[in-house]
């Protein structure tokens, strides 16, 4: 291996895989933290250590844009994010490739380079311009959420309908099916992540190119309304896309989302109090305040929280395979986007139990590395030759 990786503790089945994360929400750490991807993970779930040790070939990092405490300066905060994304790739050459295309993914793997990915996860980022939407492309994202957890100008999400003080507009505007046709265009992945399900269902009669879901699981599984009923799972299968299975503990079991709900109250009174100082400042409070929050919170009272196995992970991913089909189905793990994975997954080095348990479970060679990087590169391509 070049650059000092470490041993992966791969099965041998997987030594040539492709391994691709298609969520996580690092790149705010680049810029709130001045942390270095090549620094010890001080509290994350990814960095180059925990990549290499976990097979992780390449991931899309999240463009996030906290929309209250950034609202009026959307754009803004997207280009610094971008910005500190390239900021690694400036200063860590020997480790680190920008990936545009499927085909610069697997040439970085060949070089024994991590590949890094744009990937714009929500879009109130483009401040409702398609000018905006085509920089942001030419400055390398390569896809985006239509929604985050909150309604836009254009998109209804999934996370705010039942607030009657958000203005909703029955799934996507005239507009918003101008965005999804524009991204069309451009090559540009709609990620249905995050949207309601009617929005869901006009992008399925928008597009011509096929649909991803970046950090989706599934709702036969556990209820939470970010995930994807079996009829959506085969309609994005039908548009030869792919769902990437979340490992946020509250997306894949309803016990925990429950229990961890329960104390909701009090963990933002602690993230109010962590936060006093920034507010002070009328500074935006970074959000990794609120998962240091969580991280103690949760530290405190392990003995009686009891996170969900990374079996129900597992579970997911079987479950998405069976419905949309084996090409169909990717990891998109989340990781940096919330305090508490499931119990056996601390970072990203951990992939490989999952890698394991879905091989136990009768997956193939051939099959994993499909699931793992394949499908999501032959969906990216897709995109692309759709555009062209």
């Amino acid at each position: 291996m070049k650059h000092g990786r470490r041993t992966l503790l791969l099965p041998d089945e997987l030594k040539d895989a492709i391994v691709i994360d298609g969520h996580a929400d690092t790149p705010q750490r680049f810029v709130d933290e001045g942390w270095e991807f090549n620094g010890p993970l001080a509290g994350g779930h990814l960095n180059l250590e925990a990549a290499r040790h976990g097979g992780l070939a390449a991931e899309f990092f999240a463009i996030w844009v906290q929309p209250d405490e950034w609202r009026g300066r959307y754009g803004h905060r997207t280009l610094q994010l971008i910005d500190g994304v390239y900021e690694q790739l400036g200063k860590h050459p020997r480790d680190l490739a920008l990936g545009l295309t499927a085909d610069d993914v697997r040439r970085a793997h060949a070089e024994g380079k991590f590949c890094v990915l744009l990937g714009i996860e929500g879009g109130h980022s483009i401040e409702n311009s398609l000018a905006l939407l085509r920089m942001y492309h030419q400055l390398g994202v390569r896809y985006m959420t239509l929604t985050w957890a909150n309604t836009n100008e254009w998109a209804d999400s999934s996370g705010d309908l039942d607030d009657p003080n958000v203005v909703h507009h029955n799934g996507l505007t005239h507009f918003g099916r101008e965005v999804v046709r524009e991204m069309n265009r451009l090559g540009m992945m709609v990620d249905v992540s995050h949207a309601s399900d009617k929005t869901f269902w006009d992008v399925m009669e928008t597009t011509h190119a096929p649909v991803i879901a970046s950090h989706s699981s599934a709702r036969a599984l556990a209820s939470a309304p970010r995930n994807l009923t079996d009829e959506q799972l085969r309609a994005v299968a039908t548009s030869d896309g792919i769902v990437m299975v979340n490992f946020y503990a509250s997306f894949v079991d309803d016990a925990w989302r429950e229990v961890w709900s329960a104390t909701s109250a009090e963990r933002e009174a602690l993230t109010e109090k962590a936060a006093a100082e920034y507010r002070e400042r009328g500074e935006p409070v970074p959000y990794s305040v609120a998962l240091k929050v969580d991280r103690e919170y949760f530290a405190a009272r392990a003995a009686t929280l009891k996170r969900p196995s990374f079996e129900r992970v597992v579970e997911h991913i079987d479950h998405v395979a069976k419905v949309a089909g084996i090409d169909h189905v990717g990891i998109g793990t989340d990781f940096d986007g919330f305090g508490i994975l499931p119990e056996g997954l601390e970072s990203a080095a951990d992939l490989p139990r999952i890698y394991s348990a879905l091989m136990a479970r009768g997956y193939t060679g051939a099959q994993m590395r499909k699931i793992l990087g394949e499908n999501l590169l032959r969906v990216m391509e897709a995109v692309q030759n759709a555009a062209k």
